[in-house]
């Protein structure tokens, strides 16, 4: 059985992303920063919160995945603090141009997987966010 469609999903995903595909953990910590600025601990509570608890990172997961994130140029850790009153030890990461085109290239790919879903009446409803 041969997939149609396959190859081109994975030559359209190459051009716009050249990383390859996410892993899902990966896109929750994008999705968690395309928001806002945050540090650690706020990305694992975030990424929780938006999942309604099906989700939860590791601690080691997370850096993980930020210094992966660093690495790719997808992120960076901030100089500054949001507020004097914050614990000086909380490195706080921000979304990079490039790491909001991969986040946006993710989502573009997952949403033409589920318009495919839809189609077949695997999903009955369209959610929101």
């Amino acid at each position: 059985m041969s997939f149609q469609g396959a190859t081109n999903l994975s030559a359209t995903q190459s051009n716009a992303e050249p990383l390859g595909p996410l892993t899902p953990a990966m896109f929750h910590v994008l999705l968690a920063l395309a928001g806002d600025d945050l540090h650690g601990y706020a990305i694992l509570k975030e990424v929780e919160l938006r999942t309604s608890g099906k989700v939860r990172l590791s601690t080691g997961t997370l850096y993980g995945i930020i210094k992966r994130l660093l690495n790719d140029g997808l992120i960076v850790e901030l100089r500054s603090r949001p507020a004097e009153t914050d614990d000086e030890r909380r490195r706080y990461y921000r979304l990079t141009p490039r790491g909001r085109q991969v986040a946006t290239a993710e989502a573009e790919r997952m949403d033409e997987i589920l318009s495919i879903a839809r189609s077949r009446n695997l999903l009955k409803k369209t959610r929101t966010a």
